[in-house]
């Protein structure tokens, strides 16, 4: 499978995508950050659904689910709830690679084309940019690389959404230092 790599700085509802990734809390039922924006633009039928998902609808650090993207313009929503910040003692590092390994599964299950990826537990859950950007750059391409046989007519699109300058310039570092081509979006 053949990827296309791009950066947007803006928000996580801005890029028309098959999939928007949701950096959620463990009960899928909105919050702050990336988690509240998606569910505002989204509106009330993603909480309804999340609401509804089968089985324990708790989403433990480092998994995901999928639900509709209702008023969004992605038809999916992957949300996967990051680890929170301990110094790196708690095994955060494994649990952020288990995020992104958990969100390309869905997308390949679903066939998705195009996945929007926020930076998962830099936030609120005080994940270090830098730090964070790196391990999805190298989760995500490994990923990809896994799926190699997986037969597409087009390109995986892989955009990484930085909420701010610092952010993308820690996407564009990861990139470069690894000689992974990417593109950068004009921002809106």
């Amino acid at each position: 499978m053949d990827v296309v790599f791009e950066i947007f700085q803006g928000g996580i509802t801005r890029p028309v995508v098959d999939a928007i990734v949701n950096a959620a809390n463990s009960t899928l039922l909105g919050g702050g950050g990336v988690d509240g924006a998606i569910h505002r633009a989204a509106g009330p039928k993603l909480k309804e659904e999340c609401r509804k998902i089968r089985g324990n609808p708790r989403c433990p650090p480092g998994e995901a689910r999928i639900t509709h993207g209702w008023n969004l313009p992605a038809k999916y929503v992957i949300h996967t709830v990051g680890p929170m910040w301990y110094g790196g003692r708690r095994g955060e590092d494994e649990t952020l690679r288990n995020c992104y390994e958990s969100c390309m599964r869905l997308a390949a299950e679903h066939k998705i084309a195009s996945i929007a990826f926020p930076a998962i537990s830099t936030g609120i859950y005080g994940f270090p940019g830098e730090r964070a950007a790196h391990i999805a750059v190298q989760t995500v391409r490994d990923c990809a690389k896994r799926l190699a046989g997986t037969p597409t007519e087009n390109p995986l699109r892989v955009i990484f959404v930085a909420f701010d300058k610092p952010t993308r310039a820690y996407y564009e570092t990861a990139f470069r230092e690894r000689g992974i081509p990417f593109s950068v979006l004009a921002s809106a």
